[in-house]
């Protein structure tokens, strides 16, 4: 019977001890990990039990439980150092857990921030664009009105110096009029003048008169 327990307490601390190697490499379930440090308490208990009532039935009675209270306070000692192990993993893992979900947070604000970013970018771009053709509509209108100022005083300049032109040739008209006028009137006194010395010419003289009787 003793040496069944001492096989069974050996096995079991084999299988937690490569059970801890394979937890050093692998994160471990936790609630596996306390049901299977459980379990392996049971069995030991079981175990120690069985040897607390073989010892009853030996001679030296204190003797024999002392030597088995000793493995149980080894074997117990060695399950709790696995369990502050077990704790300090799930601490661990707790931690890393809440830092990964404070990332992922900060990781999706960031995200966030980057979107906002670019949209507040494709917004001022917009603007940005919208207030350029703005502006070049406004300058479009602009240099359409210059244009049409423009043409519209070329108009009244040319309009101006046709009339001007207008003003120019009706004085000239009514300058050669007047000299035609002048150049009839002249020729018409001077064929006055004429025909007075003509007809003088043609008067004869009065005739003398008789002497008056003595």
């Amino acid at each position: 019977m003793k040496k069944n327990v001492v096989s069974l307490f050996l096995a079991t601390l084999s299988t937690l001890l490569g059970a801890q190697t394979v937890a050093a490499e692998v994160a471990p379930d936790i609630d596996v990990e306390r049901a299977r440090i459980s379990a392996a308490r049971a069995t030991l208990e079981a175990g120690f039990l069985a040897e607390d009532a073989a010892c009853y039935k030996k001679f030296a009675v204190n003797h024999c439980l002392d030597r088995v209270n000793t493995r149980r306070r080894a074997a117990i000692a060695d399950l709790r150092r696995q369990e502050i192990l077990l704790n300090d993993e799930e601490r661990r893992l707790r931690g890393a857990a809440q830092l990964r979900k404070l990332e992922e947070k900060l990781s999706v604000e960031k995200q966030q921030d980057a979107a906002d970013s670019r949209t507040k970018a494709a917004e001022n771009e917009a603007s940005r664009l919208i207030r350029e053709q703005e502006k070049r509509k406004d300058q479009a209108a602009a240099g359409a009105r210059e244009k049409t100022a423009t043409e519209a005083s070329a108009a009244r300049l040319k309009e101006n110096q046709r009339k001007a032109q207008a003003r120019a040739g009706n004085r000239a008209e009514a300058a050669t009029a007047a000299e035609k006028l002048s150049a009839r009137q002249k020729k018409a006194q001077e064929r006055r003048d004429q025909h007075e010395r003509d007809r003088l010419k043609d008067v004869k003289p009065p005739a003398k008169s008789l002497p008056l009787p003595e």
